[in-house]
């Protein structure tokens, strides 16, 4: 039985969306019947447009997308060799197109999409377009699938902002499946206690740069996502509970024949759901209501990253879905924390898979009534096709037929890393909602220790991260007790960067005993770690809202366990301190071409897009 709060969330959102969804249901249905009628896509195209789509095709698809009998299978890609997520996606494209001829189709690389490292851009002027990016994927993706060639599509991506934009961009062609095929985390490496006591000690100066490149290089090692629980491995995650990947195919290492089957499989399975097959499944049908409600429940109850309490609400718009962040606290109150992955814990993806992973974590949170299960996926209908892990038959090769699914019905093999509903590490989700008289804010609680989830002190107020660093360095920060407040930060001001780079300075203060928080309007993803922050503060400074009046000394409140953020000083009658970045000061690393972003950028409890909302 579904927990009654799920329920309430989910017929909320329903009610609130009704007019948008509606229409745009309206939109895509009439797109797929036309689609189904009339045959593959292709052939609506004049002769000449026809020609210029096939013209490079090798002959063996020439033939057959000069005809209308085989389907066309879209290949999305984000591949780069420069960032070890998207590097194993360099042998997807032949791989894919040789299981779509198998299965009776014809597949084709459609476009390619940006795909930057947050990583890499950590504290660097490019780091200022990380979160426009997503908006760019998407613009991208469509332009890849506008060429009406397509009855499906394969989506290659992993990280960040990738991930949402190819579904925002995919949503907007929502007649055509889509389905994502994953590349998979890298192995183990560096242990993350290790690595984080690396980079507290590299703050503090107690080792040098190839030290603390040696400790990163050990960590970061191989083709394959980074394996901590940030925002690339909360998108993979997602998409499985959402039934966009198939059953089980998140958490398997790249370059493993596992790996190279579900790939094939993906493939196969598009041809399968198109609709000139039996079993049409639509992308916009997949994405409902009740699939982003299964999201933000899978998010709550793994602890991810706070990136998607924005990347949520805007694929969800994509879909004509109005989600908001009230569904994400009411939601918060009944989801409990059921798994401990850096930086929530020490334990990595690779753990989390090998105590269970995917089909007990979904299976669990299924028998206690808190996601959906009569929903639509590319594997079928039912969320309970997820409890199955893809296996190789016995004696089983890599070919058509050698994989099948199983049904887990072990428990987790290591509750420190992922235990069950009635046993949670805690009984509210891992991300909180905090509002008060400086607006509304998201914070991730899961790896905040208990003593540390409320702060009342005083402010120390800094237009620019650096800034704070500097202070720190200069040894202005120690001994004493403070809130760190970090404005102009927001997607109006300068793209919302992460603030990553202030994690290891503010933990070595909080392991001294001071008492220290951070509050700002910027970010700072899956990777926020054991500081208390407010993130994401909404209005954002240069948007006019109450941060842009505090004053250093003002006392703030935070707390985390109640969900409130108050500074007790009375702000009536202040004007602004500081200001953002104006056009010109805000130019280089290419961060000119996107001016136009800041002016119709909307506000992080909106989605944080350019694009308004609409559907």
């Amino acid at each position: 039985m579904t927990n009654p709060v799920i329920t309430e969330v989910t017929d909320r959102v329903v009610a609130r969306s009704r007019e948008s969804r509606g229409a745009y249901l309206k939109r895509v249905r009439r797109a797929g019947a036309e689609l189904r009628e009339r045959g593959p896509a292709r052939g609506r195209l004049g002769c000449a447009n026809l020609a210029h789509g096939f013209a490079a095709a090798p002959a063996e698809d020439k033939l057959d997308l000069r005809g209308t009998a085989k389907p066309g299978v879209a290949i999305v890609t984000s591949y780069n060799d420069m960032l070890s997520a998207h590097q194993p996606y360099e042998t997807y494209p032949p791989e894919l197109k040789r299981a779509v001829r198998e299965a009776g189709g014809v597949a084709q690389v459609a476009g390619g999409v940006p795909a930057m490292c947050d990583g890499v851009t950590q504290g660097r002027a490019g780091m200022e377009l990380s979160l426009y990016s997503r908006d760019v994927i998407a613009m991208a993706t469509a332009i890849a699938l506008s060429h009406d060639m397509f009855d499906a599509a394969l989506l290659l991506g992993v990280c960040d902002k990738i991930v949402p934009g190819l579904l925002i961009g995919a949503l907007h062609f929502g007649h055509l499946p889509a389905i994502f095929v994953p590349a998979g985390p890298m192995t183990s490496g560096l242990p993350n206690k290790v690595k984080a006591r690396a980079r507290q000690s590299f703050a503090e100066g107690k080792i040098g740069r190839l030290e603390i490149l040696d400790a990163e290089a050990a960590s970061y090692h191989s083709p394959g996502t980074c394996t901590f629980y940030g925002t690339a491995n909360s998108n993979q995650l997602l998409m499985e509970v959402m039934g966009l990947h198939l059953p089980g195919a998140t958490f398997v290492n790249p370059h493993t024949e596992l790996r190279h089957a579900l790939t094939g499989a993906a493939a196969r399975r598009a041809v399968e759901i198109t609709p000139h097959g039996a079993e049409y499944t639509p992308v916009a049908e997949i994405v409902d209501e009740k699939a982003i409600v299964n999201a933000v429940v899978a998010l709550l109850a793994s602890g991810g990253s706070t990136n998607h309490t924005m990347h949520l609400v805007a694929m969800a718009a994509a879909a004509g879905i109005e989600l908001t962040w009230d569904d994400m606290a009411a939601l918060s109150k009944v989801v409990p924390l059921i798994t401990r992955m850096y930086p929530n814990g020490q334990a990595d993806v690779n753990h989390f898979q090998a105590a269970g992973g995917m089909p007990v974590f979904i299976g669990d949170l299924l028998d206690a009534g808190l996601l959906h299960e009569d929903v639509l996926t590319v594997a079928g209908r039912g969320l309970a096709l997820y409890r199955s892990a893809p296996v190789f038959k016995e004696g089983g090769a890599l070919k058509e037929g050698a994989l099948v699914w199983q049904e887990r019905s072990e428990p987790s093999a290591d509750t420190e890393v992922l235990r069950p509903v009635a046993e949670p590490f805690s009984p509210d989700g891992g991300i909180h909602m905090l509002s008060g008289n400086l607006g509304r804010a998201v914070s991730k609680v899961s790896a905040v220790k208990p003593a540390h989830l409320v702060i009342e002190a005083p402010a120390k107020v800094f237009d620019d991260q650096l800034d704070l660093l500097a202070a720190f360095e200069r040894g202005e920060l120690d001994g004493q007790d403070f809130v760190a407040v970090v404005r102009y930060q927001g997607p109006q001001a300068n793209g919302m960067p992460e603030l990553h780079k202030l994690t290891p300075p503010l933990a070595v203060l909080l392991d001294r005993g001071q008492q220290v928080a951070i509050v700002t309007d910027g970010r700072m993803s899956g990777a926020s770690g054991k500081v208390p922050a407010a993130i994401h503060l909404s209005p954002e400074a240069a948007d006019g809202g109450p941060i842009a009046l505090v004053r250093d000394g003002d006392v703030i409140r935070l707390d985390s366990a109640a969900g409130t953020l108050t500074v007790l000083a009375d702000l009536t009658g202040r004007t602004p301190g500081g200001a953002p970045l104006t056009d010109e000061q805000w130019a280089g690393t290419g961060r000119e071409l996107f001016a136009s972003f800041r002016r119709t950028v909307g506000p992080a409890e909106r989605g944080a897009s350019v694009f308004g909302g609409a559907a």
